[in-house]
C-alpha cells in the first residue's frame, strides 16, 4: 500500500502531545529501532482518548495470556489482511523479539494453510482470516479455537483481531507511512 500526499494528520510534537506522550514515543523508536512512532505522535493528539487506548492495547500486547509470538503472528496475518504496511512493518520488528522469523513472516503472507504452522497457530491464523472475511466464526471454527484455547485466551483472540481490525483502518484513513529506521528521516 503506497501512502501518496503525506498523512492527513501530522504527528504532534512535543507540545501537541504533551511530555508523557513525546517520550513514551521517544522510547518506543529506539526499541523498534524507528524514528519516534507516528502512530504515537498523531494519535497522541488527542491525549484522553490515547491514553486509554494504550491501557487496552497494552493488555493485548505485550500484556495478554497469549504467548507474544502467537500473539505477533495473528497481528502480522491482521496486518497483511487489512493491507497495512505500517501496522506489518512495525510487528515484523516485534515479532523479532518474540522469536518470529522471516520464515515465519512468510508463511503469515501464505496463510493458515502454509506448511510449518503447528496446529495451534494455525488455528489462530485462521480465526483471523475468518474474522477478517466475515466477522463471525462458524460453529466448527469456534470448536477448533476452543479446543486450543480457555475461554479468557478466546476472548483475547476475538479482541486482538478486532483492535488490530480497527487499527489498520485507522492508520490507512489517516495515510500513515512506515516509520523510517532509525536515524533516517521521516518520509
Amino acid at each position: 500500500m503506497s501512502v501518496a500526499g503525506g498523512p492527513r494528520i501530522a504527528p504532534g510534537g512535543r507540545r501537541e502531545v504533551g511530555l508523557p506522550v513525546w517520550v513514551f514515543a521517544q522510547v518506543a523508536g529506539v526499541v523498534t529501532g524507528t524514528t519516534p512512532p507516528d502512530l504515537f505522535l498523531t494519535l497522541g493528539r488527542h491525549r484522553r482518548l490515547f491514553r486509554g487506548w494504550l491501557r487496552f492495547a497494552g493488555r493485548l500486547m505485550p500484556g495478554g495470556l497469549l504467548p507474544r509470538r502467537e500473539t505477533e503472528l495473528v497481528i502480522l496475518r491482521v496486518a497483511h489482511l487489512a493491507g497495512s504496511a505500517y501496522e506489518f512493518e512495525h510487528h515484523v520488528r516485534l515479532g523479532r523479539r518474540a522469536g518470529v522469523g522471516p520464515a515465519d513472516v512468510e508463511r503469515v503472507l501464505a496463510g493458515p494453510d502454509a506448511e510449518g504452522w503447528a496446529p495451534r497457530e494455525r488455528v489462530l491464523l485462521a480465526t483471523a482470516d475468518a474474522l477478517h472475511e466475515r466477522r463471525d466464526l462458524d460453529d466448527a471454527e469456534w470448536t477448533a479455537v476452543r479446543a486450543h484455547l480457555d475461554e479468557r485466551e478466546a476472548i483475547e483472540l476475538l479482541l486482538l483481531v478486532g483492535h488490530y481490525e480497527m487499527l489498520a483502518t485507522t492508520l490507512t484513513a489517516l495515510r500513515m507511512a512506515p516509520d523510517a529506521p532509525r536515524g533516517r528521516r521521516r518520509r
